[in-house]
């Protein structure tokens, strides 16, 4: 098992920002790649972004596209998600997960390890 422990949700205004981050730790697998979800109340956990190992390669989801920057310190063991231009529909809960592949992939199924979760709110 891999602990990874999200911080940094917390409650902003419409058009603020926020900077998520995901803290590895324990036995972390080699070069996996990490990924950002996010679940609203009755809604399907929905893919947000994702980067690689190395960061060479990151993917967004077309809803956050412009917004959020993911990045991590592979010396940290800890990833970011750094979300601007916040919308009240981007409350959800936000999890990290870690894939054990250099591939990127954009389904939950996907991911190997995840974190218990940190709740956005944008409020209007």
């Amino acid at each position: 098992q891999v602990p990874l422990v999200e911080s940094g949700g917390g409650l902003v205004q419409a058009g603020g920002s926020l900077r998520l981050s995901c803290a590895a730790s324990g036995r972390t697998p080699s070069r996996y790649t990490m990924g950002w979800f996010r679940q609203a109340p009755g809604e399907e956990r929905e893919f947000v972004a994702a980067i690689t190992w190395s960061g060479a390669v990151t993917s967004y989801a077309d809803s956050v596209k412009g917004r959020c920057t993911i990045s991590r310190d592979n010396a940290k063991n800890t990833g970011y998600l750094q979300m601007n231009s916040l919308k009240p529909e981007d409350t959800a809960v936000y999890y990290c997960a870690a894939r054990n592949s250099p591939v990127i992939k954009t389904t939950p199924t996907s991911y190997d390890y995840w974190g218990q979760g940190t709740q956005v709110t944008v409020s209007s």
